[in-house]
């Protein structure tokens, strides 16, 4: 069973991985115009960050700004006037990992600030200060299922309220203990400025729709660029993001156990 079809227009986007450090770079390597950059970046520095915040910031809380900031600009977008929708598979594990060790070891010693940062909206959190936003946000997690589950929520609350809507995805590195339960390697951060009708920013134009299915049929990414992402939780955007690069195409992202979303792409 799916839905009725419904339009949105795409106004910003942005990519950021160690491989792939930047959407100028990510779209040409994605739609076959140019090869990976060997070199690999070791992690963003977003200048919305004050210097000090900036180095003390945890991977995924510079990730997400990173990515959120330049989705704004590249969709000339105003941050602080947008709802936002955050998505996470397992937030900072490296913190997660760090409390646990320490609740076992020194539990009197936790500090504070790790504590704060281990939330799992602590980037939306981070986000919302650093632009000076009070436009309401959501964070999602939805397992493997998390980058599709979250595109639906954003795409929901703009078929909803006819405004535009900033959507940022992204995971870290698992480490310590918890590397041996979960799977999630390098860095990997996303964001999309939704809009509800074309402008003078848009990018892509797209046509959504939710298909109840068992199981989902899902569009696979090309194998070459999945060793890009280095089996980040996040990866399950690429399929999405290589039809971006190519202004084109049709792709089906899981967001839930028997929910696929189904996207057709066009050029602005």
């Amino acid at each position: 069973m799916t839905a009725p079809r419904t339009a949105a227009f795409i106004d910003g986007i942005a990519f950021w991985s160690p491989r792939l450090p930047g959407w100028d770079v990510a779209s040409a390597v994605l739609a076959g115009r140019a090869a990976a950059p060997v070199q690999a970046a070791r992690r963003p520095a977003p200048e919305l960050l004050p210097p000090t915040e900036r180095r003390r910031a945890p991977d995924t809380v510079a990730l997400a700004i990173e990515v959120a900031a330049r989705a704004c600009d590249a969709a000339a977008a105003a941050p602080a006037a947008l709802a936002s929708v955050f998505a996470t598979t397992h937030a900072d594990l490296a913190i997660t990992d760090y409390l646990c060790s320490n609740l076992l070891g020194a539990p009197q010693l936790t500090s504070p600030t790790q504590f704060h940062n281990s939330v799992h909206n602590a980037a939306a959190g981070y986000w919302c200060i650093a632009t000076g936003s009070h436009a309401p946000y959501t964070t999602v997690s939805v397992a493997e299922h998390t980058f599709g589950a979250g595109l639906v929520e954003a795409l929901t609350q703009l078929s909803a309220t006819a405004r535009p809507v900033l959507f940022v995805a992204y995971d870290a590195q698992a480490s310590g203990t918890l590397a041996s339960l979960v799977t999630s390697s390098g860095l990997l951060g996303t964001a999309l400025v939704l809009s509800p009708s074309r402008g003078p920013s848009t990018a892509a134009s797209i046509e959504w729709s939710i298909a109840c299915e068992n199981p989902p049929r899902l569009t696979p990414c090309e194998d070459e660029h999945a060793q890009l992402v280095a089996g980040n939780a996040m990866a399950p955007c690429l399929p999405l993001f290589e039809a971006l690069a190519r202004r084109s195409g049709r792709v089906a992202l899981g967001a839930g156990p028997r929910l696929a979303l189904r996207i057709a792409i066009r050029g602005p």
